[in-house]
């Protein structure tokens, strides 16, 4: 009887106590609700640490590009994909970590009764801007995805849409959104403030990043949809950046957990993975290019690159700079040399009123300059013979909506050198341009395909999870193969 009433006495004193009780199970560390400011900030951050990181689980741009090559484990640089399980790790944060993130914080912005008309509108306008960044680089990467049904926790297996369809809904969300932003009033005002890593809220920035993305957008599809590309190069063009000062950069801190991830890959890690490769070393050499000093180190007195595809040996080649390795070095997510090599193709092509050969010299000298070359070094840069000639070769139009072989050579290999720490846009611009014209490594390296990949296979989950819609998907694009190319990529 006794122990039948203390059990009575300790479940009185449990419902005596209910609040207190309920405010115990509260973990203060892992909130239940999150403010929108700080879902978009995580989801900034963790969209530019996955454009940023060298780990081979998921950020091997690097390898692909063939800016670095692998040391004691080559499989990365050989194309083995599947044994980390790189894809996979790429889609899960782009649509778990950062779509999902700006997906929910535009879900409590939208119900925000209280929030001020004006930066509702321009937070909601951001956010749609950084949204279609982070799409256009899945559609990138894999071609047809999850796109009008993903996000949504009613739909369990969701279809996937057709790249170019996706492309088409990219430009007019842009559009809408450029549309929307009220970039009136103070820097930062009516915005998300100290909350936006890249540009401290300020909307009349985000306006020109939106224009220059538009451009960026426009000119990808350009060989498959050259009147889309027109209409995007001619209404972007005036709005884009102007110099180096507009680009989109993402400062890191010198301190963990903001640390860069090159950082924390190739230092903190204490591991000697990489050494550049003898393919961009090479080709900078023939050029003299004064940018060699700020991406390698001296090996013996020059400039030398490991090869690519074999497990070379850290010691015999030139190393990464110490300051891109630095954990404070920043990330551009885009640059205003890229956006001026865009300006130049758009010229030559003929979508705009310009002269392509003023912007492509504007684009190689940005370059320079982000680099810390002198202006000196620079114009004798763009004196030298094979300089000269791309130069030649784009100071003049090229044929209707299109460009010459020797056009495509000046825009491709510029870019891809100027692109060295943007590894992904360097490997969509070698898919697109056609040039440099990047060869598999040696057949006695073993790799897992005879060329470069031109997108990732779906990952192994989806597969498992919808393969349904998998199957479907492979069947439109032409096969899930490393080797199917995106509907961008015609030549």
């Amino acid at each position: 009887m006794k122990k039948i009433f203390a059990l009575l006495m300790i479940a009185i004193s449990f419902v005596g106590c209910t609040k207190d009780w309920d405010d115990d199970l509260i973990d203060p560390k892992n909130p239940v609700s999150v403010p929108a400011p700080m879902l978009f900030a995580n989801a900034q951050r963790n969209l530019v640490d996955q454009m940023v990181t060298p780990n081979v689980n998921s950020g091997i741009f690097r390898l692909i590009s063939q800016h670095w090559a692998n040391t004691t484990y080559p499989e990365e640089s050989r194309y083995d994909l599947v044994s980390r399980n790189i894809p996979q790790n790429f889609w899960f944060t782009l649509y778990r970590d950062v779509l999902m993130d700006f997906r929910e914080a535009s879900i409590i912005i939208n119900d925000d009764q209280a929030l001020n008309a004006t930066t509702k509108a321009n937070q909601l306008a951001v956010i749609e801007v950084m949204e279609v960044y982070t799409w256009s680089v899945l559609v990138n990467t894999f071609g047809d995805i999850p796109y009008s049904e993903a996000l949504n926790r009613d739909i369990i297996y969701p279809t996937y849409d057709d790249d170019a369809a996706i492309y088409a809904d990219l430009f007019a969300r842009l559009d809408a959104a450029i549309a929307t932003m009220n970039a009136e009033g103070a820097a930062g005002a009516g915005s998300f403030g100290s909350s936006d890593l890249i540009y401290g809220g300020n909307i009349a920035r985000w306006l020109t990043f939106a224009n220059s993305l538009k451009l960026k957008l426009g000119m990808t599809v350009a060989d498959v949809n050259p009147e889309r590309a027109r209409t995007a190069a001619s209404e972007a063009a005036p709005g884009v950046f102007k110099s180096a000062a507009d680009q989109a950069v993402f400062r890191y801190t010198a301190t963990t957990p903001n640390v860069n991830p090159v950082w924390s890959n190739l230092v903190q890690s204490g591991r000697n993975d990489f050494v550049p490769a003898a393919t961009l070393v090479d080709r900078m050499n023939e050029l003299n290019d004064p940018r060699r000093a700020a991406y390698f180190t001296l090996h013996n007195g020059a400039y030398v690159g490991g090869i690519y595809g074999n497990n070379n040996t850290y010691a015999n080649f030139s190393k990464v700079n110490p300051t891109i390795t630095a954990p404070d070095f920043p990330a551009i997510l885009l640059g205003y040399e890229e956006i001026e090599f865009y300006l130049a193709e758009a010229a030559a092509r003929g979508f705009i009123t310009a002269a392509p050969g003023d912007h492509y010299r504007k684009a190689i000298t940005a370059s320079m300059a982000q680099w810390g070359v002198a202006e000196g070094q620079a114009t004798a840069y763009l004196a030298q013979p094979r300089v000269a000639a791309y130069l030649a070769a784009m100071s003049v139009p090229g044929p209707a909506n299109s460009l010459t072989e020797l056009q495509r050579e000046a825009l491709g290999v510029q870019k891809w050198i100027a692109l060295y720490e943007r590894p992904f846009h360097a490997w969509t611009e070698f898919r697109r341009l056609d040039y440099p014209q990047l060869q598999a490594p040696d057949a006695q390296y073993r790799p897992a395909y005879n060329t470069v990949p031109v997108r990732y296979p779906y990952p192994p989950t989806e597969r498992t999870l919808n393969p349904d819609a998998v199957n479907a998907a492979a069947s439109a694009i032409g096969g899930d193969e490393a080797t199917t190319r995106i509907f961008w990529d015609a030549r």
